[in-house]
């Protein structure tokens, strides 16, 4: 029996998370949950479950979480909090040697290589469970790291992948929370309709499987069936289909490293269409800034995420337009980005930083 805590245990991931524990309470127990707020839901499934929760917006700290691990003794840990703070628990978790199965894309995009670093010194594994990193994991451990040449990360395209530059000058903020292919959280699903969001997985996908920006290809795939593949040396292309269902990349998560019959629906081939086309880069910035931070460093990813955070909240609470969100993350940019993060200290000064700049620029635009 796998004892599963589970972190951001309200959203989207979480829910699934919990979903197939509850399918699978043979193999699994939920030991312990965190959510940031929603406190009346949060109560009610640590009831239902038994188990210690922890509610961040009261008690944020180190040692809440800390505490909240101690309790719980899980064998595995989700990690499927929004934003940067979800690096916090994930460096914790790592700390006491407990694998990681990471949503929380943040953790890899602020802090990399100093997660990495954690993991390996701590023989403690990262899972990803984001369906293009766990697709791409699954595959370069079938096919072997020393084996690929390139990575291809599919992206929906977003619900305006066809739309004019005119017409994305009007877009409101009721049709971009409008996502074509996924159910998830509001945040992730405008980061999907800028590709800010395939830019955060294009830096994951460097920092993860250590590979360089040349290395990354990003291709438009409407259906979100195929999530990612990759190229060997050979030339040929291997991939991983499933439905666009969030619960897939989680369970492989936290059955890893077995491979399991699932209670989930396979995908059959029949009756689909899949279609591939190249990203609008001119259209949707987001996506070229990702692949520019790549090459800069990891003060320029933190940068990157930092301030499309600001400009998206921002966006959110319509404060600004939708074009103005890569217009606030590409005046960041501008600063001088191009320096080595040696700590987590210097991790969220830079984060810090980033978004003191993006509140600015954002001031000009109100």
């Amino acid at each position: 029996m796998k004892r599963v805590l589970v972190l951001g245990a309200t959203g989207s991931i979480g829910t699934n998370a919990i979903n197939i524990i509850e399918n699978m309470s043979s193999d699994f127990t939920l030991c312990g949950i965190q959510a940031h707020s929603s406190e009346e839901k949060l109560n009610s499934i640590s009831k239902k479950y038994n188990c210690p929760s922890l509610l961040s917006c009261k008690d944020n700290s180190e040692k809440a979480f800390q505490k909240l691990i101690d309790s719980s003794k899980p064998d595995i840990i989700v990690n499927g909090i929004a934003g940067a703070a979800g690096v916090l628990p994930s460096k914790i978790a790592l700390d006491h040697h407990i694998p990681l199965a990471l949503a929380n894309k943040e953790t890899i995009v602020m802090a990399g290589s100093l997660i990495k670093k954690l993991a390996k010194d701590n023989n403690t594994p990262i899972i990803p469970v984001d369906s293009e990193h766990s697709a791409i994991f699954n595959l370069v451990e079938k096919i072997g790291k020393k084996n690929i040449a390139k990575i291809v990360i599919t992206a929906s395209g977003g619900p305006f992948r066809e739309y004019t530059k005119e017409q994305l000058e009007k877009v409101t903020l009721e049709q971009a929370l409008k996502h074509p292919t996924w159910n998830m959280g509001p945040k992730i699903t405008i980061d999907s309709s800028t590709l800010a969001n395939k830019g955060l997985e294009v830096i994951e996908a460097a920092y993860l499987f250590d590979v360089s920006a040349e290395q990354i290809q990003v291709v438009v795939h409407p259906q979100s069936l195929i999530h990612s593949l990759v190229r060997t040396n050979d030339g040929m292309l291997y991939a991983q289909i499933s439905d666009p269902d969030m619960k897939h990349p989680i369970y492989n998560a936290i059955t890893w490293p077995n491979n399991v019959p699932a209670y989930l629906e396979p995908f059959e081939l029949f009756d689909h269409t899949m279609t591939f086309f190249k990203p609008r880069i001119q259209d949707f910035p987001m996506l070229q800034y990702a692949f520019d931070c790549v090459k800069i460093g990891n003060g320029a990813t933190i940068a990157y995420n930092g301030a499309n955070e600001v400009a998206v909240h921002a966006f959110l609470k319509k404060q600004i337009s939708y074009l103005s969100i890569s217009k606030i993350v590409y005046e960041v940019l501008q600063a001088d980005w191009n320096f080595s993060i040696d700590s987590f200290e210097q991790v969220f000064e830079t984060d810090k930083r980033a978004r003191e700049i993006a509140k600015e620029s954002l001031k000009k635009m109100q």
